[in-house]
């Protein structure tokens, strides 16, 4: 485990991508609380069990703007919704988006990890979470791995902003675990990022940066999503 006076983030991310690429499970902070992830169908088996999580819920994909581009079947409005809120505004932003899921990049995946990580032809791709969260997200695209997990707590005890709040049981499944201190955000009550699917625009999750990004969609774009769930 690395403390927080740890800052290399090139090092670190490679750290978790080499973790991940090797079937193990890895804890890491994004800038919307501690993530843990995995990649195998093991590892994800893994995450599910020390989470006490329903599978019901699929796991989210740490991602980045390539990514997005690539993999999410959307129009052009909708590229431009996440380039304003994640790059002219700099917010962390989840989207729930239709996906190609025969593109190459999940050719390695197994059939039972790709259904724990998408839910009726869409998967939730996490974006402009923090720098240690965008190198891990270039890796993984540029090494054409995966990256697959979700919030670092036991299942509806809410996200954890700092890693000595992520419970023993979760903490003791990871076979690497970073510890950076406090992240950027945390939310009063105990939400991660906010999650918006695309292009509806109706709220999945009203988290971190909420009202914001709303404000930024309604005033840019024409539409609210507070008005549509």
């Amino acid at each position: 485990m690395t403390g927080p006076e740890s800052r290399d983030i090139r090092a670190d991310a490679a750290r978790v991508v080499d973790t991940v690429a090797a079937g193990g499970v890895a804890v890491f902070p994004v800038d919307v609380g501690y993530a843990i992830v995995g990649n195998s169908e093991s590892a994800i088996a893994r995450i599910f069990a020390c989470k006490r999580r329903s599978f019901e819920k699929a796991c989210g994909m740490f991602s980045n703007r390539d990514m997005f581009l690539a993999l999410a079947d959307v129009g052009e409005r909708e590229a431009a919704i996440v380039d304003s809120v994640t790059r002219k505004h700099g917010l962390p932003f989840s989207v729930v988006v239709p996906f190609k899921a025969d593109h190459a990049f999940f050719s390695r995946l197994s059939p039972l990890t790709r259904a724990r990580s998408s839910r009726g032809g869409t998967i939730d791709m996490l974006l402009n979470a923090g720098a240690l969260h965008d190198e891990v997200a270039r890796m993984s695209w540029e090494r054409g791995l995966p990256i697959l997990g979700s919030s670092a707590n036991t299942s509806l005890s809410g996200s954890k902003y700092r890693f000595a709040d992520v419970e023993a049981p979760v903490r003791d499944e990871t076979d690497l675990a970073l510890d950076y201190g406090e992240t950027r955000y945390s939310h009063p009550a105990g939400m991660g990022s906010s999650i918006i699917a695309l292009p509806g625009l109706k709220p999945i999750r009203r988290g971190i940066m909420f009202d914001r990004i709303c404000d930024i969609i309604g005033d840019e774009f024409g539409t609210d999503p507070r008005l549509l769930g």
